[in-house]
């Protein structure tokens, strides 16, 4: 009876004690003033780097800076907004902390591939498919794409090559280039190995690689990386090597 009496005064002293803590919590000042913004960035690995500096001057160029402004008058979803305008930003999230400070979450656009169509454009696309601007800045190697590249071609089946790439970190190591010729037919320049990689169509280039990654291990290594000047995968189950010439 006692140890039950006991119980119930102690989940009465809890209780009191979380309701308490949340009204102080949810109880802000009504004078109280933003004193910093404090800035969490994602994929800061793989990614182009969105600085502190360049947040505060977006939201000081729209007027809605929050560093000295009263707590109240700081409308989370108004930065959240007008930072996801930005060319390198994905989502951003912001919330306020009982102590002041406004944090900003920022979770990038990461790019995948970087374009560079034999008519001029140039541009980076991103692992949601989309459209990056050239000056993006991207820390991670990313393989070039050249030749007679389409928008159309680029944002749909080349957008599912990268991403694979992107996945596979030895074949994102490996392909450093990749060449669109007519008829969307595809080459592959490699780091490693003084050849070209004629895939052919797009189609199960993963069934493609797998087998290349095969003759890589068993085959190259045995001979030399060196030997041949071309090597195709274009039919399926086989693939043909091309000698250097002497």
């Amino acid at each position: 009876m006692i140890k039950r009496i006991l119980l119930t005064i102690v989940m009465l002293l809890l209780i009191a004690y979380l309701i308490a803590a949340v009204t102080v919590f949810n109880d802000k000042p009504a004078h109280q003033v933003c004193r910093d913004m404090e800035l969490v960035i994602k994929d800061t690995l793989n990614a182009g780097f969105v600085t502190k500096n360049e947040v505060a001057a977006i939201l000081q160029k729209k007027g809605i800076y929050p560093v000295g402004k009263k707590m109240d008058r700081v409308h989370t979803k108004t930065l959240e907004k007008e930072l996801d305008k930005h060319p390198l930003i994905n989502e951003a999230q912001c919330y306020k902390t009982p102590n002041g400070k406004i944090c900003v979450e920022v979770t990038q656009r990461v790019p995948i591939l970087h374009i560079m169509s034999s008519n001029g454009e140039n541009y980076y696309l991103d692992n949601k498919g989309k459209m990056m601007p050239p000056d993006a800045k991207c820390v991670a190697h990313r393989a070039i794409v050249t030749g007679n590249v389409e928008k159309s071609f680029a944002m749909k089946d080349l957008y599912k090559f990268g991403v694979f790439l992107q996945n596979n970190p030895f074949w994102e190591a490996q392909i450093v280039q990749i060449n669109v010729l007519p008829g969307k037919e595809i080459e592959l320049v490699p780091r490693v190995g003084n050849h070209i990689i004629y895939l052919g169509k797009l189609e199960h280039f993963e069934d493609k690689l797998k087998r290349l990654k095969t003759f890589y291990e068993k085959g190259l290594n045995q001979v030399g990386w060196n030997k041949y000047s071309r090597i195709s995968l274009e039919f399926g189950n086989q693939i043909i090597c091309t000698k250097k010439k002497q």
